[in-house]
């Protein structure tokens, strides 16, 4: 359904991040394809290129070389409009200027699908609500963004993400920086949103364990290529995780958790 091949990315000529390397490729000749329906993971150290790869694939950057296809036609014949009909993509942080209601940033998501200078209408309004209801976060709907806790804001931009209609969920470490009880919320939101709702989802994370619960796939990446990739039993072992992170680690099945754990046990030098 959605796939890179042999993906080439640097930020010269004026793209460059701060503090990166304008002499070096962050991504480097990596595919990956996801299909209809799967959960997938990218795993990698930071500055691996996992959040320019997801990028990449949600239309907002442009490979210097490969391509991205979307159904088999490159994205790069379709419009950013277009694109976001299909592909919604939920950073790790998302900064409002203004003071905007939950219900306003959620409506926020529905502007691919509006005409120039067409306000929102009563359908996407219940298209926003039910956004809200998939995500827990209906009773929200009147507060001001700005007052909603770390885990309150990270569904509600789901919600946004959801209220696009898209077919594809693209979400940039979407547990980070929330609390265990937050975490375990959202991890079982977006297990809900891919098997009730069949909606494909890509993320990124440095969390193995939120990997191991959630991710059919999982793609390995570090320093811009792609070290392994396959079923997430296959890829998250004690070797993949040694030449991914530097780390010995033991892996085992969780009888209670019903999927794979992760145990971190030292820095390999």
């Amino acid at each position: 359904m959605l796939r890179a091949t042999e993906v080439t990315f640097s930020y010269r000529s004026g793209t460059r991040r701060a503090g990166s390397d304008p002499d070096r490729d962050v991504l480097r000749r990596v595919s990956i394809k996801v299909g209809r329906g799967e959960l997938v993971g990218i795993l990698g150290p930071n500055g691996s290129g996992k959040t320019t790869l997801l990028k990449i694939l949600g239309g907002g950057l442009s490979p210097q070389s490969g391509r991205v296809t979307l159904e088999g036609r490159p994205l790069s014949e379709s419009t950013r409009r277009q694109i976001a009909r299909r592909i919604a993509y939920v950073p790790q942080d998302m900064h409002v200027a203004f003071d905007f209601k939950v219900l306003d940033i959620v409506l926020m998501g529905r502007f691919p699908h509006l005409g120039a200078f067409t306000l929102e209408g009563p359908d996407d309004l219940v298209i926003a609500r039910h956004a809200l209801e998939s995500t827990g976060t209906a009773g929200l709907e009147g507060r001001p963004f700005s007052t909603l806790s770390g885990g309150e804001k990270q569904r509600v931009v789901i919600a946004s993400a959801l209220a696009q209609s898209p077919q594809i969920l693209l979400l940039d470490e979407p547990t980070a920086s929330l609390d265990i009880g937050n975490e375990l919320e959202v991890q079982a939101l977006l297990r809900r949103l891919n098997a009730d709702g069949a909606v494909t989802m890509v993320l990124s994370t440095h969390d193995l364990n939120l990997a191991a619960a959630l991710c059919h796939r999982l793609v390995l990446i570090k320093d811009g290529m792609v070290l392994a990739a396959g079923r997430t039993a296959d890829v998250l072992t004690p070797a993949g995780i040694r030449a991914l992170y530097g780390v010995d680690a033991d892996v085992h099945e969780h009888v209670r958790a019903g999927h794979l754990t992760v145990v971190p046990i030292e820095r390999v030098h």
